[in-house]
């Protein structure tokens, strides 16, 4: 429904025609700022309606106390959402002001945009069912494993300050009575949130916008060609600053396979392209400093592309 309207008010009010490169990113540009807003709104305020029943302190010492189990239910969890890379931003940010570990968010928020519904459908279609399975189980263990590094790193003094409202006051049970009070409670910190975010979320997401419809595909299969052996840290790394659905990084990763290269190689462009983007740096600036989504981004490239050397090396047996 969202789209058909940006579809109206783009091509039909607006008279721009579908073909031209800039009516494109403007379609995608409004949708996406649209879509990721209405979002961030919505899920804060449920989750802050859900956070007003909780027991922060309980919930704290629970998931610290479980540690690589918390994770890996925040990766299962962000593989069952359909979000992408900057969708999943609002669900990170909602579970840090619940108290949620800084490692276990981080899990949620890698897994999610790498593994969903939408995206293992695709491969089903393309790869079939043994491939798509290992992807699965690699995205979640990625997830995992990434997610219990950054949270051993204390890196908790690189959030944004201003955002979280981390003192021990925040750490407080939250004393309310009645739905209403509840529902009033989850508006205004959604309200909260959404002034200090929406400015780079509209950056990030026009920048997408620039990206997923002027860098041509043609470019990204002549480069990794040209790259022998590394042409799995190169698919990485330039996989990192693109962004892009499911539905236009499959087949893509699907041509990359067909021109001949290796299926780690494609695998792990998708992947990047999937779990790290330019705008998803972007948004994420307001949450934490730059140090925090280096560290983040580099992190989770290495595992990638050890992942895509692992499915290089599992190639024959995967296409028996």
């Amino acid at each position: 429904m969202l789209q058909l309207i940006v579809d109206w008010l783009t091509y039909s009010l607006f008279k721009m025609d579908p073909e031209v490169k800039w009516a494109q990113v403007l379609n995608f540009f409004i949708y996406d700022s649209v879509k990721i807003l209405l979002l961030l709104f919505t899920l804060i305020s449920i989750i802050g309606v859900l956070r007003s029943y909780l027991p922060v302190g309980k919930v704290k010492q629970w998931l610290a106390g479980r540690k690589a189990f918390a994770n890996l239910l925040a990766s299962i969890f962000g593989a069952i959402t359909p979000f992408c890379s900057c969708s999943s931003i609002p669900l990170f940010i909602s579970f840090l002001k619940a108290g949620v570990p800084l490692g276990v968010t981080f899990s949620f928020l890698i897994t999610s945009p790498l593994v969903n519904e939408y995206l293992v459908i695709l491969m089903i279609g393309f790869f079939g069912i043994k491939i798509t399975a290992l992807y699965v189980l690699s995205g979640i263990g990625i997830g995992v494993i990434c997610g219990l590094i950054l949270g051993r790193m204390n890196l908790e003094r690189y959030l944004v300050k201003d955002l979280f409202n981390q003192d021990e006051k925040d750490c407080q049970d939250i004393v309310i009575k009645g739905f209403k009070g509840r529902l009033l409670f989850g508006l205004d910190e959604a309200k909260s949130i959404v002034k200090k975010l929406w400015f780079w979320i509209l950056i990030g997401v026009g920048l997408g916008a620039v990206i997923h419809n002027f860098v041509p595909q043609e470019f990204i299969q002549s480069v990794i060609s040209k790259t022998g052996f590394l042409s799995v840290p190169i698919a990485t790394i330039i996989g990192v600053p693109m962004y892009g659905s499911c539905a236009a990084i499959v087949p893509i990763a699907v041509a990359l396979f067909q021109k001949g290269f290796p299926l780690g190689t494609a695998l792990s462009f998708m992947m990047a392209v999937a779990a790290l983007s330019l705008p998803e740096a972007i948004m994420l600036r307001r949450a934490m400093h730059l140090r925090l989504i280096a560290i983040f981004f580099a992190i989770t490239t290495v595992a990638i592309i050890f992942t895509g050397y692992l499915f290089n090396f599992l190639q024959k047996l995967l296409l028996q």
